[in-house]
């Protein structure tokens, strides 16, 4: 392996910042100060026994599951533990209304049982430090140009150190503002098997009432397995693939912990941007999210009212409902804190002593003030682009069309077209409508289509407003002030498009014309965005906002590491769906005056919460009986005479940490990670060190819920116990 380069940025890694929770660390660079933090607040597992390039270690139990969660191998045999809603789309779609396992749950009682899924995780083999290769192709170059330019070296380097063959990928991240770039190499695996999930209500308790709150009662955990080929290859489903030998797995806890306690959390944290200005704060909490909270809530809406007539409409919708809802309650909280401890005044104060650091010096003294130039260039059309994302494309059928029928019509019309290129786009386009409308529910569809397009005519300046498309809708349909013309519009959109008549989109195939393509209202809809160059245009003011945002904040890392060496070392990198460990400990915590919160939630609260047949607080009958008995088996906890159901830590972590294992000193699985606390919903911005905390799922109630509710010892019986 070509030896790591430990280059100034790398070296922030080596000294802790005073409040030890905060901090994302790259765990395959663990300096020895930081090491030596981690052994004070009382880790007992040595440098190699966490991370080692050529020994089994810690590092080697810890995926990427999906396409952007963290699991975990908890058995000699490649179990995975991860979040329920980590696995809730395979859930979902393995369900139906004769087997509903979202309603039921599923336990596989044996390696037969357990059904194939469409998933991959990923294994970390190593890093490879690719800095100054990336930056020596980068000198004299800046902006767009240096963007464009650092994409084509990052690709020709992630090509370079893969190898499909042995289904090995790289992919290079950019660290701390592209100053300093790794190599990261997994080796992917494809046959994951789903094992067993609890019911929804159990995996859901709560749902989005108590989503991003404490005190929570959530058994968010699913279980699936990874298979090889007989020789421990990674290989495509098939009947004679073996369950993995891994190099590591997980020891699981029931000893329990108490508060203070040892707590690390490993995992693959989505992203974070803690070195935000104040003009990015300012855009998030007056444009980008309460645009986003608004037209969320829209969908919402209309989503659930359907998912509320039928069992079968709620399987059909409860994978994207579940998605749209998370970060909807998400963006919200974020806007509210940032707001209650005023970040923006706190990045502003730090950037006056920046400006007075860089007078005089070339490189920085203007950073600021043409980085603001450029915010507010970019402000005025913020909210026009959050609407074509979360508005326009909000709709399944009108994001459908327009990422497939838009090019498919370019094709047509475009002098040239070969008949190769033109029956791809045509094939695309027919397969990718098999799989929309098997996802597609038309009532609440249609429902979004008449709310977003006119809360886009009453919110997003006229000026921006597509060329001639409200007064042709005005002419045609009514008043462009009242509901019922939207609807009416929607209405002939969803019974007039040949996307749901399967004899016109036969005829359209075998045939496929330009006309009468752009004569189709779904397509018309969507195009009315394209005409005059409508979407070009305001992507290419993007583009060029974007460009400018990466440069000024690449140049503004760079000085502030210039400007105080000594709190440049105690800096981490931002998250960056990298492999990452953030260490802290079981805490309670006061959220505000008079009120304080436990470090752990019981099955007395579960019975305090249950509302027989509530569609959030609902639980199996067999749950409330067990409980209600006690019956806890060898998951009660011993201190609390209770069966522990979530405990907080003070951990760091952010979205793609779901489903990441909790350890003790030992390294021994005691619970895993699901979400954040209301009160510090800002940490994508801006970590709160008193308030922060991390939920988890306490590993003695999953196990609870797998044996006792689930009747599945044969899962209890694979796992390594620690009493």
């Amino acid at each position: 392996m070509k030896k790591l380069l430990f280059t100034l940025f790398l070296s922030v890694t080596l000294l802790i910042k005073a409040a030890a929770e905060e901090g994302m660390w790259l765990p395959l660079l663990l300096g020895q100060q930081v090491y030596n933090d981690m052994v004070k607040k009382g880790l007992k597992l040595t440098k190699d026994q966490l991370y080692n390039i050529n020994k089994p270690s810690l590092k080697d139990a810890i995926v990427i599951f999906g396409g952007g969660c963290t699991g975990e191998i908890v058995s000699a045999e490649g179990l995975v533990f991860t979040n329920h809603h980590c696995g809730y789309e395979i859930i979902a779609s393995s369900s139906s209304v004769e087997h509903d396992y979202l309603r039921d749950g599923f336990y596989a009682k044996n390696k037969d049982e357990e059904k194939p899924s469409t998933l991959t995780v990923q294994f970390l083999l190593r890093i490879d430090d690719v800095t100054n290769e990336v930056l020596d192709s980068l000198k004299g170059m800046s902006g767009a140009e240096r963007l464009q330019k650092q994409s084509v070296v990052l690709a020709a380097i992630n090509k370079r150190m893969s190898d499909a063959g042995q289904s090995i990928e790289t992919r290079v991240s950019s660290l701390f503002k592209g100053n300093q770039f790794l190599a990261f190499v997994y080796q992917r695996y494809s046959d994951i098997r789903w094992v067993g999930a609890p019911p929804e209500s159990v995996g859901k308790f709560g749902g989005d009432t108590d989503n991003w709150e404490w005190p929570r009662h959530t058994g968010d955990f699913s279980v699936f397995r990874v298979y090889t080929s007989k020789d421990g290859k990674p290989a495509k489903y098939s009947a004679e693939n073996v369950p993995m030998k891994p190099k590591w797995f997980l020891p699981v806890s029931l000893k329990g912990f108490k508060d203070g306690d040892y707590a690390m959390i490993w995992g693959y944290p989505g992203g974070t941007n803690r070195y935000e200005t104040s003009y990015g704060v300012s855009l998030a909490t007056e444009i980008n999210n309460p645009t986003l909270v608004k037209l969320r809530e829209a969908r919402l809406k209309f989503m659930l009212e359907e998912m509320k007539k039928d069992p079968q409409k709620k399987l059909q919708l409860a994978s994207s409902y579940a998605s749209i809802a998370n970060y909807w309650k998400f963006f919200d909280g974020e806007t509210k804190q940032l707001l209650k401890y005023d970040v923006f005044g706190q990045k502003k104060k730090f950037e006056e002593k920046f400006n007075a650091w860089a007078k005089g010096k070339p490189e920085y003294q203007n950073i600021l003030s043409e980085w603001n130039n450029a915010y507010d260039a970019w402000r005025k059309y913020a909210k026009q682009r959050m609407y074509i994302n979360e508005g326009i494309y909000g709709s399944p059928l009108i994001s459908f069309v327009g990422a497939y029928l838009i090019p498919l019509e370019a094709a047509l019309v475009r002098t040239g077209t070969s008949k190769e290129v033109l029956k791809k786009a045509i094939n695309a386009a027919d397969d990718a409508r098999k799989s929309f409308l098997e996802d597609e529910n038309k009532p609440s569809d249609e429902n979004i289509v008449a709310a977003v397009t006119m809360m886009f005519y009453n919110d997003v300046a006229k000026e921006q407003h597509p060329v001639g498309f409200y007064g042709s809708l005005k002419n045609q349909y009514g008043p462009l002030d009242e509901e019922a013309t939207y609807k009416k519009y929607a209405r002939d959109i969803f019974s007039k498009t040949m996307v749901f008549d399967d004899s016109k989109w036969k005829a359209f195939i075998a045939n496929p014309d330009a006309v009468v393509l752009q004569a189709d209202p779904a397509f018309n809809y969507i195009s009315a965005f394209y005409t005059n160059n409508y979407i070009s245009k305001y992507s290419s003011i993007y583009q060029q906002f974007t460009a400018k945002n990466a440069e000024y904040g690449r140049l503004y890392l760079k000085g502030i590491m210039e400007m105080d060496p000594v709190k440049a070392k105690m800096m981490y990198p931002d998250a960056t769906f990298t492999m990452r460990v953030s260490y802290g400990a079981t805490k309670s915590y006061r959220p505000r005056d008079a009120v304080f919160y436990d470090y752990v939630t019981t099955s007395k609260g579960i019975l305090e919460k249950y509302k027989p047949g509530d569609y959030e607080f609902d639980l199996p009958a067999k749950q409330i009986e067990l409980l209600k008995k006690r019956d806890f088996g060898q998951y009660a906890d011993k201190t609390r005479n209770d069966l522990i159901i979530c405990f907080i830590t003070t951990n760091d972590i952010t979205g793609g940490n779901s489903g990441s294992p909790v350890l003790n000193s030992k390294g021994e699985l005691i619970g895993l990670a699901f979400d954040g606390n209301y009160e510090a919903l800002s940490h994508k911005l801006a970590f709160d060190k008193d308030l922060n905390r991390t939920i988890n799922v306490d590993i003695r109630y999953v196990l609870w819920c797998i044996d006792k509710l689930g009747g599945a010892t044969n899962i209890i019986k694979e796992l390594k116990l620690v009493r």
